[in-house]
């Protein structure tokens, strides 16, 4: 058997794969529709609707239930996992966010004795997301998984 077979044979990891390509796809259409303009790093980047970060645990989660069971070591580690990863999302990351903003637009406002390759250097305001984000891509993850068990079985 070929890497690749054994790659694809494992759902739980194409499940995860999936459900976090999916999520950076549609976070990249929104922000396109949003904004009226392509943004590459939101390909990539952090933040947004919906959560990838989400929908690639909640897919993990997901396919080990499927596949273990809930009384599996492997659904429980990857449950635990989930509900740290989400509640990080909205807690600290967000938070995180919320001051990268609030730093951008003083540093814009009162460009302090900072060299000018600092002030170039934006922070990054796109890195936690709001319960809604979180709970989108904990909806798509799973559905994907859910779509994605039909071709194993």
């Amino acid at each position: 058997m070929s890497i690749w077979q054994e790659i694809l044979g494992n759902q739980v990891l194409v499940s995860s794969v999936v459900g976090w390509t999916v999520a950076q796809v549609l976070k990249t259409i929104i922000d396109c529709v949003l904004n009226k303009n392509f943004n590459a790093e939101r390909l990539f980047g952090s933040g947004g609707m919906p959560s990838s970060h989400s929908s690639t645990v909640c897919s993990l989660t997901a396919a080990s239930w499927i596949c273990y069971g809930v009384d599996s070591f492997e659904f429980a580690i990857s449950f635990v996992l989930a509900m740290i990863v989400m509640y990080d999302a909205m807690g600290v990351r967000r938070e995180t966010g919320k001051q990268a903003k609030l730093l951008n637009s003083i540093l814009l406002e009162n460009p302090l004795k900072l060299s000018a390759e600092v002030l170039q250097e934006r922070l990054k305001e796109y890195v936690g997301h709001t319960p809604l984000q979180v709970f989108a891509g904990a909806v798509l993850g799973i559905g994907l998984t859910l779509g994605i068990n039909h071709f194993y079985y």
